[in-house]
């Protein structure tokens, strides 16, 4: 790969102007073109030369020459509109091989396929209509194989979102993504992102949060927390002992204060009540 090659290509706007790239609202596009700010998104990923990263929904770019530009010898990037896959065409020649462009569906692709097992990080600005399911399908392969699915996943998402994910338990934002992304992962919120650094400006500001996969010591099912949490923050105003009727023994057996509600069980009752099931 030749870092002057792809410091010398077109700015970003003429990218987006040669390829009629215009943000697509129900595509939920919102495209970075400040090389230091998506090369400072890159750099929280930690990028190693062993590494093969994922990029989903790349867009013009931006965030791939950062990703690149910071060492990545091998990057998957992973594009649904196919202007942007044009758009991309460039920058694949000047990366010289360490760049695969596929045009696919992420919320539909097995991303194992891509790099071996414990080389492969995500890292990705995610289209704020899709960014919800993604990391819960990337959590679900976690819970499977941990590292060896994901080293770490690094994305762009609404502040409300990374605030919901990073939550201590008892706050108002901590609820069911928050159980399920600190269950299995460390999370950290690395910096904000204001809207003004897009193009076109979201409504609200962005977040970049970083997630590396924990080593678990439960044998608990995925779909079991998926199940409590969807029926305790289902009705988050109710006591656990409405709210989670449906597991009575369960809750029973746990020990759990039934008085309480659903945002005053730590991520660790969580699981304690799942192995009562």
């Amino acid at each position: 790969m030749s870092i002057e090659a792809i410091t010398n290509l077109p700015p970003l706007r003429d990218v987006i102007d040669a390829n009629d790239l215009r943000a697509t609202k129900a595509l939920g596009q919102n495209f970075l073109l400040d090389l230091n700010l998506t090369r400072k998104i890159a750099r929280v990923a930690n990028i190693e030369n062993t590494d093969h990263v994922i990029e989903i929904g790349p867009g013009p770019g931006g965030l791939t020459r950062g990703i690149l530009l910071e060492g990545a010898p091998s990057l998957t990037a992973i594009e649904f509109d196919p202007r942007a896959v044009n758009a991309l065409q460039s920058l694949n020649d000047a990366a010289g091989g360490a760049l695969e462009i596929i045009h696919d569906d992420a919320l539909k692709m097995d991303m194992m396929v891509h790099g071996a097992d414990g080389t492969r990080k995500i890292i990705a600005n995610l289209p704020y209509n899709i960014a919800t399911p993604l990391l819960i399908g990337w959590l679900k392969q976690i819970h499977g194989r941990g590292a060896d699915a994901f080293q770490s996943i690094t994305v762009m998402v609404q502040k409300e979102v990374a605030d919901r994910i990073c939550a201590p338990f008892g706050a108002k934002q901590y609820g069911r993504l928050t159980v399920l992304c600190q269950w299995l992962c460390h999370c950290h919120a690395a910096f904000d992102v204001p809207r003004t650094a897009f193009v076109p400006p979201p409504k609200v500001t962005s977040t970049i949060i970083h997630l590396t996969p924990k080593t678990r010591n439960d044998n608990v099912d995925f779909e079991t927390i998926e199940k409590l949490t969807a029926a305790a923050f289902g009705q988050r105003r109710k006591t656990i002992r409405q709210s989670l009727k449906p597991f009575t023994d369960a809750l029973e057996q746990s020990g759990l204060d039934t008085k309480l509600r659903a945002e005053n069980l730590s991520v660790a009752d969580f699981i304690k009540l799942a192995n009562c099931l």
